[in-house]
């Protein structure tokens, strides 16, 4: 068993990783918590059975003790990511990071260099890279079972709801407050094309707006707030009282109330963000986006982002010489298709937990790294860093409409930035 903390018991903290403990306690024990929501740090104690004088407000009171414990899981906000990391491995810590690792490019290099120069672990929640599914997909790519990849065909479907519950309503709405949406949502997509296809990104173009979740699209009668009396509430396809107003203790709902009550969640749309009319909201956050990329083993991907579907999945065709690997996440499905006409679908095993059984996975691997003192992990700090700084060049792209060369990229990255030289060597 390792011992932990946690830095932010917000949704993913409490629910998708720390949960872990509860269902494998011969593993892990968390022994403490900082989480500036009362309400929320309580919860998380008492399903712990973490005393009172291991419960705190903040990360920096949590901090200032002498290490109470082998490993960290830093959740908090995506700003609030680079401070407590540094300082955590200043202590000694292992940690497990959310992601993004940070909105800041330097940040991300400098978390990741702390990290190497410690010899401690830092693993970065790429979760999908510990899936059953795109394990499976990482090894037929490595049998050749299509040949040479050539093409990538990639959409992130947010899914409409989503997209309104945590890119309109929600956290991330607005890229001052946390991060661009590619940053938030799609650092997943980049990570897994780079570590799929197995080379290095040359070139990135990108196009994206914010179109539609904009008050110059509301309907008429629609008001500030779905409780406020709207007159189209009940046609709405954002209506916040149909998707929130459950007493079952599941996501999203579980995430505007703690109380899984009807009564306490009318409260919490009344009052709190997630009752606001998505077209009256202070989001900017793109709600549809594309990325290009050319990798140097002159692989090109077509990556798509959109808020504009009904299922929450990620599908993709890739393309080779020998044939085709087709995947849909939703279904649990990838399809191979050769060309002299041989087809073949596999189902990957299942497991418990979110993402697809990932989030379990993850903490499984977090583990067993803290105990057999691992530090390079298949989503290490380094490797996740890399798979960033395609994010950013993208982000740069969509804003000003220029292709970016990821050699030029790096280059100015350097200028700002000096002891960052190692990773950026290697990008």
């Amino acid at each position: 068993m390792i011992k932990a903390a946690l830095l932010g018991a917000g949704s993913r903290g409490m629910f998708a990783y720390a949960s872990y403990a509860l269902r494998r306690p011969l593993d892990i024990q968390f022994v403490a918590v900082a989480e500036p929501n009362e309400e929320r740090r309580r919860r998380f104690a008492a399903e712990h059975r973490i005393p009172e004088d291991r419960q705190f407000a903040s990360w920096e009171e949590l901090l200032e003790e002498p290490r109470i414990c082998e490993a960290l899981l830093i959740c908090t906000q995506d700003r609030d990511h680079f401070r407590p990391t540094m300082k955590a491995l200043e202590a000694g810590y292992d940690i497990l990071l959310e992601k993004p690792m940070s909105p800041d490019p330097l940040e991300t290099i400098r978390m990741a260099e702390e990290a190497e120069r410690r010899k401690r672990i830092l693993t970065v929640c790429h979760v999908s890279r510990y899936s059953t599914f795109y394990s499976a997909v990482k090894k037929l790519l490595e049998e050749g079972r299509i040949g040479r990849t050539m093409t990538v065909q990639w959409t992130e479907n947010v899914g409409y709801w989503h997209q309104a519950h945590s890119f309109v309503r929600g956290n991330w709405r607005n890229s001052a407050e946390s991060s661009p949406m590619l940053l938030q949502k799609s650092c997943h997509d980049m990570d897994m094309l780079q570590w799929l296809i197995g080379s290095r990104v040359t070139s990135v173009s990108s196009y994206g707006s914010l179109s539609y979740f904009k008050e110059e699209n509301a309907p008429e009668g629609s008001t500030a707030r779905c409780t406020d009396g709207c007159r189209v509430e009940h046609e709405c396809d954002y209506s916040a009282l149909r998707l929130y107003l459950t007493d079952q203790d599941t996501w999203p709902a579980r995430v505007i109330s703690l109380t899984n009550s009807v009564e306490a969640r009318l409260k919490a749309l009344q009052d709190g963000p997630y009752g606001r009319c998505v077209y009256r909201c202070d989001n900017d956050v793109v709600d549809h986006q594309v990325v290009n990329l050319l990798f140097d083993n002159e692989v090109t991907v077509a990556f798509t982002m959109t808020a504009f579907t009904h299922d929450v999945s990620r599908s993709f065709k890739i393309m080779g010489t020998k044939g085709e690997l087709r995947g849909h996440t939703g279904k649990n499905e990838i399809e191979i298709v050769s060309f002299d006409g041989r087809r073949e679908t596999i189902r990957p095993r299942e497991v418990e937990g979110g993402h697809g059984g990932a989030d379990t996975m993850i903490m499984q691997s977090f583990v067993r790294q803290v105990e057999d003192r691992q530090p390079a992990g298949i989503s290490s700090g380094m490797e996740s860093a890399g798979s960033h700084l395609i994010v950013f060049a993208a982000e740069e792209s969509r804003l000003t409409g220029k292709t970016v060369a990821m050699d030029e990229f790096v280059s100015r990255l350097k200028d700002l930035g000096s002891g960052t030289g190692g990773l950026l060597h290697e990008v």
